[in-house]
């Protein structure tokens, strides 16, 4: 079954879009948590940290990689900023394709809230 996410990719629905290349793909979250919100997500769709195989390294790499030249590129690279993966119910996970959450724009505290 189509996510939200492979919707957006194959533009059958709209997404403010700020960054693509051939594996990553990254658009503002609707629902920000911070004045920045973007998602990176790969284009080639694994539900869950949990169903990563080897070899399957790359795939979180790209997301990291993508969110880290984002952030230098959009300026807030040296004040700071937040990446996180959720993976499954419990942990947060809402979209079964997994998403790498940056969020920037403020001081994050920890515990969040």
């Amino acid at each position: 079954m189509a996510t939200i996410f492979d919707k957006i990719i194959a533009r059958e629905i709209p997404a403010d879009i700020v960054h693509e290349d051939e594996n990553v793909l990254a658009f503002r979250d609707i629902n920000p948590q911070a004045p920045v919100h973007v998602l990176f997500i790969p284009k080639r769709p694994v539900a869950t940290l949990n169903d990563l195989a080897p070899g399957d390294e790359v795939v979180v790499g790209r997301l990291v990689t993508a969110a880290a030249a984002y952030a230098k590129a959009e300026g807030f690279a040296d004040s700071g900023y937040r990446v996180v993966i959720n993976c499954n119910g419990d942990g947060g996970q809402s979209v079964y394709h997994i998403h790498l959450h940056l969020l920037a724009g403020r001081a994050m505290a920890w515990p969040p809230g």
